[in-house]
């Protein structure tokens, strides 16, 4: 089935269905090919550690096999949508192409798996396959249950009095955010070059949770002040003492990643990409978005 509104046509499919993967791209005949099909929340994954593998994984080798059936090898331009959470454990700071992967989610090793792979049909056959380790991006179309958004999701509703704080688990781990439309520039840059290869795409800059917190409140006029250590730890607003924000240990993860930091010297100087987009102004589009989202439909 397909569906067609504007110029975008919707097919259906389902990375763990072989033959639906091989009938789309035989009947699209694409030039260019972007998997971002993942189930791509950490937390989530070590619930659903099997799944996680079998799209993650599993589903990166059956699309480049789809591709090698439909015989389309030669001229298809495949990009994988890798991860700054292969590196995990971090073996250097800040992380680039060169850097070992330490994996520390089921995510992570799924995603392993298909960075892998693509640099072996890359190797096996020729193909013009790519990784894009690209660290954290994020929109206003962030998923809610990925911590910025449900932060500038909370804060808004905060501001609008329809919640009295937000639940967080570590407020001290620490990510590479930039926004997504500065990102998705970087992976079709990574196509349209004369050889493929594989890229880091990252702000360089390391922002705490607690930052983006803050920066998020600073937004509706509110600083934020932290008392307590631990699971115990607030953040209470500093004129009015209102606690706005508490650590709830069950959004901690079995194992952490404490700090990711990309260095993109390779794209930079290989096709001159660079973000637009700063921390300050990412946490502003989503604070707009979001209390636009929240004062039309409180229960959004």
């Amino acid at each position: 089935m397909s569906h067609r509104g504007g110029k975008m046509q919707l097919h259906y499919g389902d990375m763990t269905d072989s033959s639906c993967l091989v009938k789309i791209i035989s009947a699209v005949r694409p030039t260019e090919i972007y998997n971002l099909a993942a189930q791509s929340h950490v937390k989530v994954s070590f619930e659903l550690s099997e799944y996680t593998a079998e799209v993650d994984a599993l589903g990166t080798l059956r699309l480049l096999d789809a591709i090698r059936t439909c015989g389309l090898e030669k001229s298809v331009k495949f990009y994988q949508a890798s991860t700054s959470e292969l590196y995990g454990k971090v073996h250097e700071i800040p992380q680039t192409e060169t850097t070992p992967f330490y994996p520390r989610s089921p995510y992570a090793c799924a995603k392993l798996y298909g960075y892998w792979i693509v640099v072996n049909y890359r190797e096996a056959y020729k193909m013009f396959a790519c990784n894009g380790i690209l660290f954290n991006h994020e929109s206003p179309r962030r998923g809610e249950n990925f911590v910025t958004r449900k932060i500038t999701r909370s804060v808004a509703k905060i501001k609008l009095g329809q919640l009295e704080y937000v639940e967080l688990g570590n407020l001290d781990s620490r990510r590479d955010w930039g926004h997504a439309k500065d990102f998705v520039e970087a992976m079709w840059l990574i196509l349209q070059q004369d050889s493929p290869d594989d890229f880091v795409i990252a702000t360089g800059e390391t922002h705490s949770v607690r930052e983006f917190v803050e920066a998020a409140f600073s937004y509706i006029g509110k600083e934020i002040v932290w008392k307590g250590k631990g699971e115990t730890e607030v953040g209470q607003e500093k004129d009015t003492g209102i606690v706005r924000v508490k650590v709830n240990p069950r959004y901690f993860r079995p194992t952490e990643v404490d700090l990711l930091l990309g260095d993109a010297t390779k794209a930079r100087e290989k096709f001159g990409w660079k973000p637009k987009v700063t921390f300050k102004e990412l946490v502003k589009d989503m604070m707009e978005s979001d209390l636009e989202l929240m004062k039309r439909n409180p229960v959004a």
